[in-house]
């Protein structure tokens, strides 16, 4: 059986009066939106990494039971020798703090927009991901 590697990473969808806040990527970071999250590191389990990364990205404070995991993304790259990602997708409606962008060299901004007005340059896997969680899918799939 070939052998390859999984990334594990968690993301944030945090959602306040029918909006959600994503994250302004610099233009050397591609300069897309995106959401808040990372790579689970060895050490932690998804809750607390994510909890980790809210703060460190958009300095707001999550607990444990602020989040609910609704999505999860398999996502596999087509280049040989490229690993999978499993992407873990928690759900809060309840934070402490102002967002505001911790890490300027990655993140130019943090705004709050509308799911009816998502802007266009919304990262692809992004977009996919809330399209399979607004239709109720728990489980997505996607290539690259």
């Amino acid at each position: 059986m070939a052998k390859f590697k999984v990334s594990l990473k968690a993301r944030l969808i945090l959602e306040d009066r029918g909006r959600i806040l994503l994250l302004k990527q610099t233009k050397p970071n591609g300069g897309n939106y995106s959401l808040i999250g990372g790579t689970i590191e060895r050490q932690e389990y998804a809750l607390e990494s994510l909890i980790r990364e809210s703060f460190e990205e958009a300095g707001i404070e999550l607990t444990p039971t602020d989040l609910s995991l609704v999505h999860v993304l398999h996502k596999r790259y087509k280049k040989k020798g490229k690993k999978h990602r499993i992407v873990l997708y928690f759900r809060a409606h309840h934070y402490e703090g102002e967002p505001e962008s911790k890490e300027l060299k990655k993140f130019e901004n943090v705004e709050w927009h509308p799911y009816n007005n998502l802007p266009p340059n919304l990262t692809g896997t992004v977009r996919h991901v809330l399209n399979e969680y607004s239709r109720g899918k728990i489980y997505s799939e996607m290539e690259k």
